[in-house]
Formats: structure tokens, C-alpha cells, sequence
């Protein structure tokens, strides 16, 4: 099943009254958006990512959405939310045979959270996240008072039992969601794409969401937002694994150095069947390792085509989607790098966010060290390129 994720960033958030789009906001250190795509450009179901953005924003996007493992096209929004997902869907791969939807001012969805949507969809055709609602609930009129003043007031109270608070991801069949667009009434703002469905016809199933899946929309909803975000940065670890990884590669002229799936200028690059990048391939083992996986030359071997140049980046994905499977996630790594030259000081907050990235981690959970041999053996002589890297596990539940 290809599975085409659409994040719905198109707005300017005018309701928000800053002078910035909301998803670019800051929640604990790191963007709303980045927040929001980063579930779904980790997510082992998830094949794509198309993100519908600003005029402004599409022309030059962030440098967080230019992902290594995964692909991800830019669209344009429109002015409405519906205008912004209709283009996204037409830049949908056409393989795509369930596309999810997601708020981009909701950063606090959980992998769960989607393939259990994911899983609705496919078998009801339509589905969306949704938690009942707590308050007792009361339908209302507003009539304009004698004063000038308008007056509120209730016209009947509602079964609360009855009553849901939408939610996303929303997740649809690509035939559900395509007559769904198409039959949209261009007049009619629709606030999400359930309701889209739902006027075209289709029954909609419910998953439970979280509590935690908020919208931001207020300033308040910000301050929540943070503190979502910097206990769920603190959280100590559960049942516990850790595994070490090592990786050496020899240096020759005319081949790339990357590491941590980033580039780095020089003369000389790692030689190796993949893109021979250390820090990923370090971590990788280290990661298969506490789970008792093997580790990257078991899974990945310079013996199958299918590997040749391929981005370590993109293996490091498979390799935590395997460990997502037998129910752990990775709480941090550390990693050292130990390189005559070049000097990689300068490049290491961008291979910390790319690790971080792929991981589904805060920043602040990935470590990058570099270090000399002293001028001692193979390293030292500028022959060699090697990387050491810790894991640690927690149980996800």
C-alpha cells in the first residue's frame, strides 16, 4: 500500500494575529512545522510528504524540509485550506492508493496516531482522528440587543455523547478523497476534508485521537504547546536498551564526504558500497544492536545491487522503522567522529538536526564529536575515516 502524506501549512495564520505564519513559530527551540511534517517524514507507512505552503514560503522553503530518506514535493497553497489541499493532491504520486491529511498547526501527532488513521481508511474508505466531547454542549443563537449590543443564547443543549471534536491526520482512499474535492461546492468553506466527505456522501469513521494533538490557534494555544513539548523532551526513559555501533572507512580522491547526511567540503571522501557515510552507518548498528537486530551489513549488504550509492540516511530509516516494529524508540545517540581532517566543527549542528530529523528526536537528544588520532595510524595519516556511536532504547510503553 503507497501512502501519500499532504501537510496543510498553506495558511498565514491571520486568526493567530502575528505578523509571521503560525507553523513557523517556535515551540521549545524548534518550528511548529518542522515539528509537524517530522512524524510523517519518519513514519515507516508513510512513501511521501507533500507540504502546501505560502507563496512565499514555496518559493524558498525551509532547509529542515529538504529530507534525505524520504520524498518531498513543495505546492503552493491557495487561499483557503481546501484550495491548499486540492493542490496538494494534484502533486500526490499517482501510485498513492490512501492520502493522509494533516494539520501543520497540529505538532504533537503520534506515529500511532496515523496508522491507526492510516488503518481506518483503508477499510472504510474515510476516517478521522476525533476525541468526545467533555463539556456538556450547548447549541446557540446570537440576536442583536436593544442597545445595539449583541445577546447570546441557548437554544438546546446537545447529547454530549453524541458529539466529537475533529481532529487530523484525516485519512482517505485516493478515489474517496478525489470526488471529494471535486464535489466540493467552491462557495462553501469546508474547515477539513471529513466534511468534504461526508457531503460527497461517504460515511467517515472515527479514531480515538489524543489530548495532546492540539491546534495552534491562540497565543494561549502556544504557551500549552510549549509545555507539551518540553515534558515530552524530558520524559526519562522506560524499559531500557542500549547498543554500540563502529564504522571505518578508507579515504580516496573523488568521492564525497558525507556524514550525517550532510556534505562536507574536501579534497578526499569515504569509499564504500552505500554513500559510506560513518555517523549514520555507526548509529545504524548501534541502534539494530540494542535491539538485537544484527546489524547494517547483515540488513544492508555490499553484496545487493539494490544498495549501491544509497543514501545512509535513508537506511537509518529502515533500520528505526525495524526497531519501531519490535516496540521500542530511540531516546538519544551519541556520536564521535574521529577524522585527521577536514575540521568538521562548523558542519555539526546541521548533521545533529539531519540525525535528528531521521530519528524523530529533539536536537537536543543528538550528540556529534569530532576528534584527531594524533597524527597515529591510518586515521591519523588522513587514510582513514571512523565513527563510534551509542543508542539508547526505551520501550514505548
Amino acid at each position: 500500500m503507497f501512502v501519500s502524506a499532504i501537510i496543510a501549512a498553506g495558511g498565514r495564520g491571520r486568526r493567530f494575529g502575528g505578523a509571521v505564519p503560525k507553523q513557523l513559530l517556535m515551540v521549545a527551540g524548534r518550528p511548529i512545522l518542522e515539528r509537524s511534517v517530522q512524524v510523517f517524514l519518519t513514519h515507516p507507512e508513510i512513501d511521501e510528504v507533500v507540504v502546501a505552503l505560502p507563496s512565499e514560503l514555496a518559493a524558498e522553503p525551509p532547509t529542515y524540509l529538504k529530507h534525505h530518506g524520504k520524498h518531498v514535493r513543495i505546492v503552493t497553497g491557495g487561499e483557503r485550506r481546501q484550495d491548499s489541499v486540492s493542490e496538494a493532491f494534484q502533486a500526490v504520486d499517482a501510485r498513492a492508493d490512501i492520502v493522509v491529511i494533516h494539520d501543520a498547526a497540529r505538532p504533537f501527532a503520534t506515529p500511532d496516531l496515523v496508522s491507526r488513521t492510516i488503518a481506518a481508511a483503508a477499510a472504510s474508505g474515510a476516517a478521522l482522528a476525533a476525541i468526545p466531547a467533555r463539556d456538556t454542549v450547548k447549541r446557540s443563537d446570537t440576536v442583536a440587543g436593544s442597545n445595539g449590543a449583541d445577546r447570546t443564547f441557548v437554544i438546546e443543549t446537545l447529547a454530549r455523547e453524541q458529539i466529537f471534536l475533529a481532529q487530523t491526520p484525516q485519512a482517505f482512499r485516493r478515489d474517496v478523497l478525489k470526488r471529494a474535492l471535486a464535489g466540493a461546492d467552491k462557495a462553501v468553506e469546508a474547515t477539513d476534508e471529513a466534511a468534504l466527505a461526508e457531503w460527497a456522501g461517504y460515511r467517515v469513521e472515527i479514531v480515538a485521537g489524543e489530548s495532546t494533538n492540539i491546534k495552534v490557534t491562540t497565543q494561549e494555544d502556544l504557551t500549552i504547546a510549549d509545555t507539551i513539548a518540553r515534558k515530552a523532551g524530558s520524559l526519562p526513559a522506560r524499559t531500557g536498551r542500549a547498543g554500540t555501533g563502529y564504522d571505518l572507512h578508507r579515504l580516496v580522491p573523488g568521492r564525497p564526504l558525507i556524514l550525517g547526511g550532510v556534505t562536507i567540503p574536501s579534497p578526499v571522501g569515504a569509499l564504500g558500497h552505500s554513500d559510506a557515510d560513518v555517523v549514520c552507518h555507526a548509529i545504524t548498528d548501534a541502534v539494530l544492536g540494542a535491539v538485537g537486530l544484527g546489524d547494517i551489513g547483515h540488513l544492508f549488504p555490499d553484496s545487493d545491487p539494490q544498495w549501491k550509492g544509497a543514501s545512509s540516511l535513508d537506511l537509518l530509516v529502515r533500520a528505526k522503522a525495524l526497531v519501531v516494529e519490535h516496540g521500542y524508540e530511540v531516546g538519544n545517540v551519541d556520536v564521535t567522529v574521529i577524522l585527521e581532517k577536514p575540521k568538521i566543527r562548523d558542519h555539526i549542528d546541521e548533521m545533529r538536526q539531519s540525525i535528528a530529523d531521521v530519528l524523530g528526536l529533539d536536537v537536543s537528544r543528538v550528540s556529534v564529536k569530532g576528534k584527531t588520532n594524533e597524527g597515529m595510524d591510518a586515521i591519523g595519516r588522513g587514510e582513514a575515516i571512523a565513527a563510534h556511536a551509542i543508542a539508547l532504547l526505551r520501550s514505548k510503553s
